[in-house]
């Protein structure tokens, strides 16, 4: 590996520094070697975090001309995400720590997708997490993977978090966003929504989180085994989206995989309604006007 930061001197967004990496290291394996790509950027060690109230951590100087990550143990899927993440700090220049020289991060700062208006150290943990993301999963080589994906599966974000070495839910948010498919996958834990990712083309999910899940799901009979994905099935699109009632209903299917400690993720899966004909549009048309006008 020859990168160095001289390589990165134009960079500042996670997109923008993942580009100047891939150019200049264009032959990364997979899974990517997050800690040789550390040692080359400036990172002096990786230590291990001690705490249950975080699950990362950085320690560097003002000028960020060197620093040290901290990892909680764990899972290491869980860790590699947590170094890049940090990582990503340490390369964003415009990235102020809460206490001068250090950053600490919760668990939940690693799930973070979305920043409220005006807060700033929110909008730092979801450039973070970007650049861990694209970094950990880069663009070209998901796409390369996910070529022989067909019908979308949580098989496959199973297989990628295998293949990438990342955390199943990092996999999930990364098949969402590159499947062609009109797709979202919901994160339960203890019969309630956690977390929704859904691609652009998916309808907002009606469920907000902290919301049961919903009763007529397949999560709820389900008799799949933990760590299985179960086979994929229609449901209700009403459970899940908001159907209007003067439109055809798109037909929805749904898979849902349990893991433990009452955590799942269940994909939905949105089908295209198909093209009325038009003698199928005339057939209601004149129904409509025939119930609205009180004629038979």
């Amino acid at each position: 590996m020859s990168i160095s930061r001289k390589d990165l001197a134009d960079a500042g967004s996670p997109e923008a520094l993942v580009k100047c990496i891939l150019q200049a290291e264009p032959n990364l394996p997979v899974p990517v070697p997050i800690q040789e790509l550390c040692a080359r950027l400036g990172i002096l060690r990786i230590d291990d975090l001690d705490t249950d109230t975080f699950e990362g951590g950085l320690v560097t100087d003002a000028k960020r001309s060197e620093g040290i990550i901290q990892a909680k143990r764990g899972g290491e899927p869980r860790r590699r995400f947590t170094i890049a993440h940090e990582l990503g700090h340490f390369l964003m220049a415009h990235h102020v720590p809460d206490q001068p020289g250090q950053f600490l991060c919760k668990s939940s700062d690693l799930l973070r997708v979305q920043a409220k208006e005006g807060d700033q150290r929110q909008r730092r943990e979801v450039e973070a997490n970007r650049f861990a993301a694209l970094m950990l999963m880069p663009p070209h080589l998901l796409r390369g993977a996910m070529a022989a994906f067909r019908d979308s599966d949580l098989q496959h974000v199973l297989q990628l978090a295998r293949d990438f070495a990342v955390g199943k839910e990092a996999a999930a948010r990364s098949y969402v966003q590159y499947h062609p498919q009109r797709i979202a996958i919901v994160v339960a834990g203890n019969g309630r929504v956690q977390r929704c990712y859904r691609s652009l083309s998916f309808p907002a999910i009606i469920c907000p989180v902290g919301s049961p899940i919903p009763t007529g799901s397949l999560y709820r009979s389900s008799s799949d085994r933990p760590n299985i994905a179960g086979d994929i099935a229609a449901c209700s699109p009403d459970l899940w989206i908001d159907v209007r009632r003067d439109l055809r209903a798109p037909a929805l299917y749904e898979q849902v995989y349990l893991q433990q400690n009452g955590f799942a993720m269940i994909l939905l899966r949105l089908e295209p309604v198909p093209e009325e004909s038009a003698e199928e549009r005339r057939l209601e048309e004149g129904w409509r006007y025939r119930f609205h006008s009180g004629r038979r």
